[in-house]
């Protein structure tokens, strides 16, 4: 009996060994999945580029906008160009990001966007907001390609308005001010990118508080 006994005993101590190490390995999955990191820009010197950023094309620096700092895309380049601003630190899959753009100018194009799953300054997904074109529109950049997704008709003009994009899997979900406007299932690009920032040849825009949250 006492045999019996102390083998049930020795299985409900294993039992349970195994219970804590699986909350153990549970517990930074868990932190992972609520991370969320916002860049207001306020600590950063206007002028320069902001912490954790890297300029790969366009001239990206930090600006005063009253009393509020922004970072400011302000090169006019020619049409094809496409002005990136990675995030360096960041490597994320399934997220949910957000960010403020003001189009301050712009002959060609206006407006600004948002990047994701970036591998480099030539692979990534955008969504992004023209009110020269009065759209907002979804796509991939693939090898400095750009392949629509999803378009929306929105009106223009030069207000601050918040840009989301979600990504779980192959499923991508873009908003302009809080709606869903945009949808696409794309498996172009399956692994952890960076984030960043984005605006077409001359549009100078501004940007603030770039939010990122794993999902």
């Amino acid at each position: 009996m006492n045999a019996r006994k102390n083998a049930w005993v020795l299985m409900a101590l294993r039992g349970l060994s195994l219970l804590v190490a699986m909350a153990l390995i549970a517990v930074p999955v868990m932190a992972r999945q609520n991370v969320e990191k916002t860049w207001s820009f306020e600590s950063d010197e206007p002028g320069k580029l902001a912490k954790d950023f890297q300029s790969e094309v366009g001239a990206w620096e930090v600006a005063n906008d009253g009393g509020n700092r922004v970072l400011h895309q302000k090169a006019k380049n020619e049409d094809a160009v496409f002005n990136v601003v990675l995030v360096r630190p960041t490597s994320h899959k399934d997220v949910d990001l957000s960010v403020r753009v003001k189009a301050m100018a712009g002959a060609i194009d206006q407006g600004g966007g948002l990047v994701w799953r970036a591998k480099d300054k030539a692979n990534y997904y955008l969504c992004r907001y023209n009110p020269l074109e009065d759209n907002f529109r979804l796509y991939k950049v693939e090898k400095g390609k750009r392949t629509q997704f999803a378009d929306a008709k929105v009106p223009g003009d030069v207000k601050w308005h918040t840009l989301r994009a979600t990504m779980v899997g192959s499923k991508i979900t873009c908003y302009l001010d809080g709606k869903p406007l945009l949808e696409a299932d794309d498996s172009s690009f399956t692994e952890a990118g960076m984030v960043g920032l984005w605006s077409k040849a001359d549009a100078q825009s501004y940007f603030d508080d770039l939010t990122v949250r794993e999902k």
